[in-house]
């Protein structure tokens, strides 16, 4: 098959052969880079500490300048990329998707994979999640680009690299797939969930082939308890939906403050508070599940939860809202399992296996925050699930995620920290109805390509061709000085037919790769005409989509 007919056929939104190798491919290549990403963060930690994410074994005075030695390094790559292109992480990725159909620039992914790596690498409480959804949407959308597929399909390939990322970085393929299509892309279409589930399975298959078939959280089992408790599960989600909001507020507050501040002093005062409580408690460093596991298991002094508890909130809001490379996912995860361990403790009135019922609400804990904090319950609900192989928490996890939503969503007005952050960004992210169902299809499969040109014709030669083939566009080329300029030519219908005449109507070029979404925005106002569509040159012609034939594809009824 040629490039152009592959092209043809990712133009039109079906699932196709075509399609499903794209996704493979994309799904390849993302998880080609997070894989190396994680080998670097490894690499790093390496250097200086006896055991990845185990920041216990630095003194207080390493654990206090590690933060520091980070964001110079940081800065040192922003400086080199630009500090213009400073834009990163979950909230960027979902901009980009919705209006730039997944074009990831190249600047913002180097800042992304190295500042990431060195914020992880130097106890920062940020997650992996969020340089893996950017790195994965960027590994993949590159090879569209560099084949100069349709821009649909562009689309789909950074939603598989995010897919891809997600299950490269965490081995959960299942809730890859559900955090794509309910936060990133928000829509479920069969087309785009084949694709999809490929990149996950590759980026699952590749990283279990380098680091193995481990879970994340398999140290956590699941036990079973009495079902008195599930009423106690709906107090439970109610007070991590309120935990959440606090979370969410505190995190937009600390933005707003240190927003006079440039990129420099708020990365270096992100460095120095950090710094500083990891020098006085350094199980609060970094954002990994072991650095909790102790500390849940072992049934650790109350106090020493507490205090871990409220100073990874504090660090966490203070690293994001601060700008340090990191996702917010991470933290919230291990948020999540020390608020279950903590929320758990009363009911070691009336139970004895406290310590499995501990690991139990951590698990919940978990799915409980993350989906008030984000406001992607089903994302929250598959991921601790396959964190935990643990299929038997479904039901309590249901308990507890429905009062978390409701309460942070209803009663106390919090909205996703994705959206609220995309909005203090002034980063648009929303699209019409319209537009968003004709994004979908490229020109390349609805623009006639049977059209006749004309170069500076006659108007009665034109005329004689159209009472001959009246079906197919007319188009007149004029050269206009050093430029040429294409009209598309009808009868012109507000005369009689005695005075049958023609219309002229100045047309705009589109790209090849441009869906009909773009051509609803240059035709919509004055609903009448037609655009061309070229090929590298804006002068190489290769078809016409008339106001007509977007009105018919739009209104053709689909199931």
């Amino acid at each position: 098959m040629s490039l152009n007919a592959f092209r043809q056929e990712l133009a039109t939104p079906r699932t196709s052969i075509q399609l499903c190798l794209l996704g493979i491919i994309g799904g390849v290549c993302a998880a080609s880079v997070i894989i190396l990403f994680r080998l670097s963060v490894e690499w790093l930690q390496l250097l200086y500490l006896d055991e990845v994410n185990n920041f216990t074994t630095l003194s207080a005075l390493q654990r206090a300048i590690m933060p520091v030695i980070g964001v110079v390094l940081i800065l040192c790559v922003a400086y080199l990329t630009g500090f213009k292109h400073y834009r990163m992480g979950i909230p960027f990725v979902i901009h980009r998707v919705k209006k730039r159909f997944g074009h990831i620039p190249f600047r913002t992914t180097i800042n992304q994979f190295f500042g990431g790596a060195f914020a992880l690498a130097s106890g920062f409480s940020v997650g992996r999640e969020g340089p893996s959804v950017h790195l994965g949407a960027a590994g993949s959308s590159f090879f569209g680009q560099w084949l100069k597929l349709p821009h649909n399909s562009i689309r789909i390939l950074s939603g598989c690299g995010i897919a891809a990322g997600i299950s490269a970085s965490f081995n959960t393929p299942f809730a890859a797939v559900i955090f794509v299509m309910e936060v990133v892309l928000r829509e479920y279409k069969i087309h785009i969930f084949i694709p999809i589930m490929l990149a996950a399975a590759c980026g699952t298959v590749m990283t279990r082939a380098v680091f193995g078939q481990a879970q994340e959280l398999d140290f956590i089992e699941f036990f079973e308890f009495s079902r008195w408790i599930y009423l106690y599960l709906i107090l439970f989600g109610i007070l991590l939906g309120a935990l959440a909001t606090l979370f969410n507020n505190a995190l937009m507050k600390v933005m707003h403050i240190f927003q006079r501040f440039n990129m420099i002093k708020r990365l270096l005062i992100a460095a120095v508070i950090t710094g500083v409580v990891g020098y006085v408690l350094p199980q609060a460093l970094g954002a990994h599940f072991f650095s909790v596991h102790d500390m849940v298991l072992q049934q650790q002094d109350v106090v020493l939860l507490v205090a871990v508890l409220c100073a990874k909130f504090f660090i966490t809001i203070i690293a994001i809202g601060l700008g340090v490379p990191g996702g917010i996912m991470g933290p919230v995860f291990v948020l999540g399992m020390l608020s279950g361990a903590l929320l758990a403790a009363p009911l070691g009135l009336a139970v004895d296996n406290m310590e499995q019922l501990s690991g139990s609400f951590a698990l919940l804990g978990m799915a409980g925050l993350m989906t008030s904090v984000v406001h992607a319950p089903l994302a929250a609900l598959s991921a601790v699930m396959e964190l935990s192989y643990s299929p038997e928490l479904i039901l309590p996890a249901i308990l507890v995620i429905v009062p978390a939503y409701v309460t942070s969503t209803q009663f106390l007005g919090n909205s996703s920290i994705f959206i609220r952050q995309l909005d203090y960004q002034k980063l648009p992210y929303s699209t019409s109805s319209v537009l968003e169902a004709l994004q979908k299809t490229g020109v390349l499969a609805v623009m006639d390509k049977e059209f006749k040109l004309f170069n500076n014709a006659q108007q009665h030669h034109i005329l004689q061709f159209l009472e001959t083939s009246p079906t197919h566009p007319v188009v007149q080329r004029n050269s206009v000085e050093i430029d040429v300029q294409y009209s598309l030519v009808q009868y012109d219908i507000s005369l009689s037919r005695e005075e049958s005449s023609l219309a002229f109507y100045a047309m705009q070029g589109v790209s090849f790769q441009s869906t009909l979404g773009e051509v609803y925005e240059l035709l919509q106002s004055s609903r009448e005409g037609a655009v061309y569509v070229y090929e590298n040159e804006p002068s190489n012609i290769t078809g016409v989509i008339t106001w007509n034939m977007l009105r018919s594809y739009l209104h053709k009824a689909q199931y």
